[in-house]
């Protein structure tokens, strides 16, 4: 059976439009539409972007700040390793890793999402894939990448490294490499995850092994260098 073409950059509005036409006055039809047309696009899109890593992090880290400066070089390294970088396309660490990419002349992917303060597509972005819901940005985000990688950041970051950690934990993806990048910053959580998590027998005492926490850049580059190619599921 032949199939329609389907346009790999559809706008958010171009989704909705679409799934609208299909489904009409019926919301919770349209809805899911829109849900499953955001995945369909974001996997499609991420075909071609199989050697990658994810950067997660704050939208509010300044260019001054660290571990700005840290996500720019390792950005910068993971392409000089035949990667593509995925981030959430909008400022502060988001910001950092992308023009990391892009100065290295490599593929700088940004999962954008339109939020009432905050986001918008930063100028090192050369690939752009729009959301609407963050669970399938969250989803797509997580899709193909060999390694992810969480710097400070606020709710939102904590939210996609909890989510991960437990989709790692109950085998439902693959066990791909999860880096802190700022001891400082995420002891005090591995030290409530260990004394009180692990001692309260919420979680199993190897559950703390799914993560590391560094600031060494020769660190995370080695791991990003030797973690397995994800198979496309």
């Amino acid at each position: 059976m032949e199939q329609n073409f389907r346009p790999k950059q559809l706008t958010i509005q171009d989704i909705k439009n679409g799934c609208i036409s299909l489904y009409g006055q019926d919301e919770t039809e349209t809805q899911i539409c829109i849900m499953n047309e955001e995945l369909r696009q974001g996997f499609s899109v991420l075909e071609d972007y199989q050697q990658s890593i994810t950067i997660f992090g704050s939208a509010r880290t300044p260019e001054t700040d660290l571990y700005y400066q840290i996500a720019v070089r390792i950005g910068n390294g993971a392409v000089k390793l035949g990667k593509a970088v995925i981030t959430g396309g909008g400022p502060g660490i988001m910001e950092a890793g992308n023009r990391g990419a892009m100065d290295a002349g490599g593929n700088s992917l940004g999962m954008t999402i339109v939020l009432p303060h905050e986001q918008y597509t930063n100028p090192y972005v050369n690939v752009e894939i729009p959301f609407y819901f963050f669970f399938t940005r969250k989803t797509a985000m997580r899709y193909a990448s060999q390694v992810y990688l969480f710097f400070p950041g606020g709710y939102g970051t904590l939210d996609e490294l909890m989510e991960t950690l437990t989709l790692i934990q109950t085998g439902k993806i693959d066990k791909v490499p999860v880096i802190l990048v700022g001891i400082e910053f995420w002891q005090p959580l591995d030290q409530f995850i260990r004394q009180d998590l692990v001692n309260d027998e919420m979680i199993s005492e190897m559950d703390p092994s799914l993560y590391i926490i560094t600031d060494d850049e020769g660190q995370i580059l080695e791991i990003i260098k030797n973690a397995p190619e994800r198979v496309m599921k």
